[in-house]
């Protein structure tokens, strides 16, 4: 296989077989250029923990809403942007899934793992689009 550049503008219905078939489109976009085990894991956990928190939490998986996602794949670069139709949230109000009194909460983990595995992780207006971005780390494959 060979390296190439990827692009892709998709809408889908808030349908989780559909965020899966999404994650392995991404995923073949990955291997296409090579990129290594612990990048392929790091990006499909993000990108599923941000696709389920749109269909599920954003658009209350109403098949009726839809989910855009903008993603890019170079050699050296993967970038995603997720939008739902839901009313957003304040990421900032999320609480923190590591401190002693939320151990046992379920909320606010996808969020936290977001931010561990990806390089940059900005949410954009209110709260209902997501912009994640990983560099590659090494060489490829």
């Amino acid at each position: 296989m060979t390296d190439r550049a990827i692009a892709a503008d998709v809408t889908v219905p808030s349908e989780l077989a559909e965020a899966r078939r999404l994650q392995d489109e991404i995923e073949a976009g990955l291997q296409a250029n090579r990129y290594g085990d612990r990048d392929l894991f790091a990006i499909k956990l993000a990108v599923e923990e941000a696709l389920v928190n749109a269909m599920k939490h954003g658009n209350q998986l109403d098949p009726t809403k839809r989910v855009r996602v903008v993603y890019s794949i170079t050699p050296d670069r993967f970038e995603i942007r997720i939008e739902d139709e839901g009313p957003g949230f304040n990421p900032a109000e999320v609480p923190d899934p590591t401190l002693v009194e939320n151990l046992d909460r379920t909320c606010g983990r996808g969020v936290h793992i977001i931010k561990c595995f990806m390089t940059d992780v900005t949410y954009h207006g209110r709260g209902n689009v997501v912009s994640m971005s990983k560099l590659r780390n090494g060489t490829p494959e």
